[in-house]
């Protein structure tokens, strides 16, 4: 399977590189459009020293984390983020006939490298918040970020999953599900714990963004000193269960647009 995804890969690579000059403006239109979020980020903190008694570098650590787990989700998940088309086109019909899992099928065969401008931007952000966020780097403390990360992807591929699952009973996307993924990232640009204890609590037991990115946060500027601070993103993972449980009920009622 690893060898059959490779060759995905590298079809994808060359079919999106055949327009380079395209490739590389559109590229070049998501970093500049991504640094947006960090220039409001930076104008926020122009007016106030701190926000919840968090810093600027510290923001923008959390800020480089959800935008660097966002951008790996749009590209290697984003054959659920277009789902509704692949229903409506009839290409999902071929799917269901091929030798493979029709997950691994929607993630093999569509990926968007122009959207790893979010992703640069993020490592240029992570470029400059690591060395001055204040934080005493460690092994424990490089892992915590490294699940951070890993886990904030696997968490916003869940989202994608369910948005594509809505498409068996809908035919076409939910666009509520938005507020959740891209607003999910936008949102993120703070710690989630600014916006309330309620919003929180959502963040944390129904959709648990906040399980990756705000209270492994709390362990890395040291406000909590618990190990288990570093297992919160690994936590964040139960919440594919749910995902895959939802997208197995819509497979099961899936009927053929005919096209």
């Amino acid at each position: 399977m690893v060898r059959l995804y490779l060759k995905y890969f590298a079809i994808n690579i060359k079919s999106q590189m055949q327009y380079k000059t395209a490739f590389f403006l559109h590229l070049f239109g998501r970093i500049m459009l991504s640094f947006a979020t960090v220039a409001g980020v930076w104008f926020m903190f122009l007016r106030f020293n701190r926000v919840e008694g968090f810093t600027l570098n510290q923001v923008l650590l959390c800020t480089a984390v959800t935008m660097m787990s966002y951008s790996i989700t749009e590209v290697f998940a984003r054959g659920f983020d277009i789902f509704p088309r692949l229903l409506g086109n009839g290409e999902f019909d071929r799917y269901l006939v091929r030798p493979r899992g029709v997950i691994y099928q929607v993630i093999a065969t569509h990926m968007e490298f122009g959207r790893l401008g979010v992703f640069i931007q993020a490592v240029i952000v992570f470029c400059y918040a690591i060395p001055n966020s204040g934080i005493v780097w460690s092994p424990d403390k490089i892992l915590t970020l490294f699940l951070m990360i890993i886990c904030g992807a696997a968490v916003f591929s869940g989202l994608y999953i369910i948005f594509a699952s809505f498409s068996f009973f809908t035919v076409e996307g939910l666009e509520f599900m938005n507020i959740l993924t891209h607003g999910g990232k936008e949102f993120g640009r703070y710690p989630y714990a600014i916006y309330g204890e309620g919003i929180l609590k959502f963040l944390t037991f129904i959709i648990p963004l906040a399980l990756f990115q705000y209270y492994p946060l709390l362990y890395l500027i040291e406000r909590e000193s618990s190990p288990l601070y570093i297992l919160t993103p690994l936590l964040s993972m139960f919440f594919l269960v749910p995902c895959y449980v939802f997208w197995k009920i819509g497979l099961r009622h899936y009927k053929s647009t005919g096209s």
